[in-house]
């Protein structure tokens, strides 16, 4: 019985720690369209539980723009040029990518495995693959931070 008891709360703690929210499916047409001067980055993470416990900040450009949340995803829209993606646990991991004016890139954030934590690791991905798996995505961001 309380093994039961415990494998429970084991499950409870970890679900508690992945995204909830509007999925972009259904918010997608309630995110305000892309300044003409700026470029859009979506950040998100697949809904895996593995590593759900991990979920650090992510940072673009040295400022903290949200969170690695399982099954969560948020955007940034930000100005065109060079950027840095990077996230951290017990190592610090590291993505640059170049933004154009008009133009939305897919961030991927993904668990891999660590010597004593879990490391998240930003990946960029393309288009197609980034619009496909936002679908059933939570969104984990602000509307009013993303402008």
């Amino acid at each position: 019985m309380r093994f039961i008891q415990m494998l429970v709360l084991s499950l409870a703690v970890v679900l508690t720690g992945c995204a909830s929210g509007v999925k972009h499916k259904d918010m997608q047409s309630s995110i305000p369209a892309l300044q003409s001067d700026k470029g859009r980055v979506y950040f998100y993470r697949s809904a895996s539980m593995f590593g759900a416990a991990i979920q650090p900040n992510i940072l673009l450009d040295g400022k903290v723009v949200g969170e690695s949340k399982p099954g969560g995803f948020f955007f940034v829209d930000s100005n065109a040029g060079n950027h840095e993606v990077s996230t951290s646990t017990e190592v610090e991991k590291k993505l640059t990518f170049t933004l154009d004016k008009g133009e939305v890139k897919y961030v991927k954030t993904s668990v891999s495995f660590g010597a004593l934590v879990g490391r998240i690791i930003p990946e960029l991905v393309n288009a197609a693959e980034g619009e496909k798996e936002l679908a059933d995505l939570s969104f984990t961001g602000t509307l009013s931070a993303a402008k």
